[in-house]
């Protein structure tokens, strides 16, 4: 791919078409990503807005192999804690299915993330000692949606921090800008579409909140576990 098509990639994409179809893609080839194309999603997390227009994030790809299978051997022990209760409450008869495809998923990013070629982390510069975590949510958004715009795959995890500070001092990071997220980003085995979501008029009250509306979607969908 030339950096000319490299530039172009993904600018056709309308917007909210971009926004309603990225979803998490966590099933990845292991086929190398083009430096400039994770350049390219990275320069789209940094027109995220921030307070004080102080851009306070830092995105480190990795992309060596040690690094990625040491990330993912740690990755994978905190993330079996964390599943642990989810496992149980799969085995019931009325576990929702739609649960279980997103469990089947995360198992195997987790099992296989040592084969995803970029384990993009996001890290973010405190001030008064608070990660600015208002200013990184919507960076990664953008990535996650230049992602879906050309062609790649990619989720976003928290199950990282478990070992975080073990993993911010094998990236040189300093205390005063620790990892926040970890996206796992490559090529997907799958493809982006629609994912399953509430109507809008269930979460949109006017004027005042409407109990009964809120009443019909509360706790009715599907939850648990990294944005989805």
């Amino acid at each position: 791919m030339s950096a000319f098509e490299i530039e172009r990639v993904g600018e056709e994409v309308p917007l909210l078409e971009g926004i309603r179809t990225t979803r998490a893609i966590r099933r990845l080839r292991p086929d190398p990503v083009p430096p400039e194309l994770i350049r390219k999603v990275c320069e789209a997390g940094t027109f995220a807005p921030s307070g004080g227009n102080r851009q306070p994030w830092s995105f480190i790809a990795v992309t060596d192999r040690e690094k990625r299978e040491w990330i993912a051997e740690r990755y994978r022990g905190s993330f079996e804690r964390y599943l642990a209760p989810a496992r149980e409450a799969a085995e019931s008869a009325d576990y929702p299915e739609e649960k279980r495809r997103m469990q089947r998923a995360a198992i195997w990013l987790a099992e296989h993330l040592h084969q995803v070629p970029v384990h993009l982390i996001i890290a973010g510069w405190t001030r008064r000692g608070r990660p600015q975590t208002q200013a990184l949510f919507p960076a990664i958004q953008n990535i996650l949606l230049a992602c879906r715009a050309v062609g790649l795959g990619a989720s976003l995890t928290t199950a990282h921090r478990a070992f975080g500070p073990e993993l911010d001092r094998l990236l040189g990071l300093p205390e005063a800008c620790p990892s926040i997220a970890l996206l796992p980003i490559g090529w997907p085995l799958g493809r982006y579409g629609r994912p399953p979501r509430r109507s809008v008029d269930g979460f949109l009250h006017w004027e005042a909140y409407d109990p009964e509306r809120a009443s019909e979607t509360r706790g009715s969908g599907s939850g648990g576990g990294d944005a989805v």
